[in-house]
């Protein structure tokens, strides 16, 4: 998509806390209106430079006071199920390394901010020319990084052996006859007294040899 041309109660009454109650409530975060002519843009940055550039170009909007002209930086990530040494964990994932998003009002000023960010190597674009990114790509990318369940890692392909790690038929090797994204599903081939018989599992039920 990305185009270059991741208790208990508490029962103590209010005599009884002391000066505690009396200390003010964190201010809440200033909310910054986006105007209209604000599009999303594409910049490229060092391998592994993601989330520092991330900090350090939110730190130069704030210091440089350029919060009416760039309003976010995102870094697309999503959560990923992974298998590792037999055990389930979730991890983020980003969805493009090496890029970020910023929303911003184009223009010198703010160009000369998002470019000059330590760890950044470009704008996506023609030429010099940063092109925005479509509007459709931007609510997928941000519903993506939204979505309520984790992608599951797949580390095996269609041929390849596996073995069966979770149900009744753990322990057995087999080989993948194919592989269904949608349903998160794989159909394995696996010999019983000389004849292959296809077993339907979870991607999480299977590991490459």
């Amino acid at each position: 998509m990305v185009r270059d041309t991741r208790g208990a109660v508490d029962e103590v009454g209010p005599a009884e806390r002391g000066e505690a109650d009396q200390a003010p409530a964190p201010a809440e975060k200033e909310q910054v209106t986006v105007p209209e002519g604000a599009q999303w843009y594409v910049i490229h940055t060092y391998s592994g430079y993601e989330n520092k550039v991330k900090a350090n170009l939110e730190h130069r909007i704030a210091s440089m006071d350029m919060k009416d002209k760039i309003f976010q930086v995102v870094i697309p990530v999503e959560d990923e199920v992974e298998v590792k040494d037999g055990q389930r964990r979730t991890v983020q994932r980003k969805v493009f390394p090496g890029y970020v998003l910023v929303q911003m009002l184009m223009s010198d000023d703010s160009w000369y901010v998002v470019r000059n960010t330590p760890g950044v190597t470009g704008f996506v674009g023609s030429g010099n020319t940063p092109i925005p990114l479509p509007e459709h790509e931007v609510k997928a990318i941000l519903k993506q990084m939204k979505a309520e369940t984790p992608r599951v890692k797949i580390a095996f392909m269609k041929g390849q052996s596996v073995r069966i790690i979770d149900g009744p038929f753990a322990e057995f090797i087999g080989v993948v006859d194919d592989i269904n994204h949608e349903r998160g599903k794989v159909r394995v081939l696996v010999s019983f007294f000389g004849r292959e018989t296809p077993v339907e599992l979870d991607f999480l039920q299977v590991e490459k040899l």
